[in-house]
């Protein structure tokens, strides 16, 4: 049976006409909220995950979202809606049929019509895991190392997959293509199909001796550890490609990318959103009244802010350049500090009796909000 598969849009829950940074947000979002990390021991999150990397996977790439678009998921799986001998179809031909029937008339193009030569450089997988780093590391760039397991060229036989000493022959079947043709009469004439050749597998050659290293893939899984660069200034939930350190490509081709998902450790005191730093910090009663010199933390460290007399509990002010880098470009946000008034405990009766002095001395008049409150209340 067919796996059934949910629109790539509606995992992203997006419109067919969504732009390119509206499909990114919608998987910002979704991968954030799905996120393994995040979602510890669970299944349910876990598969949501892997369907929102499918779907952005697709739908970022105009090339594959293009033959998406047009053809649904034959146009990027030609494994998929593939069934069981005969189709469903009483004249005995199946999807692979159809594939070959458009592809005599338009070249190729639907389910496959068009079939690759088996021993063609073919590049390799990429390797998809995520990292957690802190905050300040998200902030100013860190180097990271990571332990992948991925598969490399067999050292002992180069590649080819055969014992040493001994070659691949090439498939007398399908003469090296990995496809063979089946001619068909039926009431509307001779047709061709193609079904992967029996004698190589569908590989276009077949090896005598293995490699007893390899047992004939070419192709060793390894444990490698990567050095990883994260650049100041990422953010929660973006991924990093290293370049060529996927798995190895058969044939001669290119080896897959290594694709690092980030996610930021929450910190204790500060919040993020874009490049600006947020947090808040509280003050007493006598500072907010009389002002004072406070220490504020950065994420570069301590600085000296002179808080005004008067100051309202929860006003905000701006440290200029105190925030986070902005990626791959230039300058720095800036840092919001919101301070909000803390209101002391358990006094003893002598700070009691010294504080309704206080009270009584200020009155009203200098309650500005207060006064504010109590006329619109009367009215």
């Amino acid at each position: 049976m067919a796996e059934q598969k949910r629109d790539y849009y509606e995992v992203l829950g997006v419109s067919k006409g969504a732009s390119e940074d509206e499909i990114k947000k919608a998987y910002k979002k979704l991968a954030r909220k799905y996120h393994p990390d995040l979602n510890p021991d669970n299944k349910e999150a876990e598969e949501k995950f892997k369907e929102v990397n499918e779907a952005y996977e697709i739908l970022s790439d105009p090339n594959k979202k293009a033959r998406y678009d047009q053809f649904g998921f034959a146009g990027v799986d030609p494994n998929y809606g593939a069934g069981g001998a005969g189709g469903g179809f009483d004249g005995g031909f199946d999807f692979g049929d159809l594939g070959d029937i458009f592809g005599s008339f338009f070249g190729g193009g639907f389910g496959g019509g068009r079939r690759t030569n088996p021993n063609a450089p073919q590049r390799g997988e990429s390797i998809r895991l995520s990292l957690a780093i802190s905050f300040e590391e998200a902030a100013f760039g860190c180097e990271k190392e990571v332990s992948v397991d991925r598969m490399e060229q067999c050292g002992t036989c180069h590649g080819n997959g055969c014992a040493a000493g001994t070659t691949p022959e090439v498939c007398p079947d399908c003469h090296g293509t990995g496809q063979v043709q089946v001619r068909r009469q039926t009431p509307m004439g001779v047709f061709a199909t193609s079904s992967p050749c029996g004698r190589c597998g569908g590989k276009g050659k077949i090896i005598h001796q293995p490699c007893p290293d390899c047992r004939g893939s070419g192709a060793v899984r390894r444990r490698k550890t990567i050095q990883v660069s994260i650049p100041a200034g990422i953010d929660n939930g973006q991924t990093i490609s290293v370049r060529g350190q996927g798995s190895a490509g058969k044939n001669g081709g290119p080896a897959g990318d290594l694709l690092v998902t980030i996610t930021v450790r929450p910190h204790e005191l500060f919040r993020r959103e874009g490049t600006s730093v947020l947090c808040d910090a509280p003050i007493t009663f006598a500072q907010a009244v009389l002002g004072a010199e406070l220490e504020i933390p950065t994420i570069d460290g301590k600085v000296k802010y002179d808080l005004p007399e008067g100051t309202q509990s929860g006003t905000t002010f701006r440290l200029k350049g105190k925030g986070i880098p902005a990626i791959n470009g230039r300058g720095r946000g800036d840092q919001y500090v919101t301070v909000y008034i803390e209101t002391p405990r358990n006094l003893n009766r002598e700070q009691k009796e010294a504080l309704k002095k206080f009270a009584e001395s200020v009155g009203d008049n200098n309650y500005e909000e207060r006064r504010k409150f109590f006329r619109k209340f009367k009215k």
